[in-house]
């Protein structure tokens, strides 16, 4: 479907229910294998962090946003890295920087 918005011509995706249109980040990622589960930079700082989360597209470990380092965005904004795991255990939750939560 094309939309002509203030004169642009957009394809929309579509999704279901009307939902925001799904990431394609996750398509785009190798799923690498990830390092150990520690965030390094907030061990060199001296920091707990509160959770982990894994880089799909290099595998780097670092503390999530609720952590007082927030070092996976922050890894995210130096390689445009957008898409996560979870390290909890008995979560599976996935997060692309971009689009949000990945279902």
């Amino acid at each position: 479907m094309a939309l002509n918005i203030q004169g642009a011509n957009i394809t929309a995706r579509g999704s279901p229910n009307g939902q925001a249109p799904a990431c394609d980040h996750l398509d785009l990622v190798p799923a690498a294998a990830h390092g150990p589960a520690e965030c390094a930079q907030c061990l060199a700082l001296g920091l707990a962090w509160t959770s982990l989360r894994a880089c799909l597209t290099c595998g780097w470990v670092a503390c999530s946003d609720e952590s007082p380092g927030g070092h996976a965005r922050r890894h995210y904004e130096e390689t445009d890295h957008p898409v996560v795991t979870s390290l909890e255990p008995d979560m599976t939750r996935r997060w692309c920087y971009v689009h949000g939560p990945i279902a």
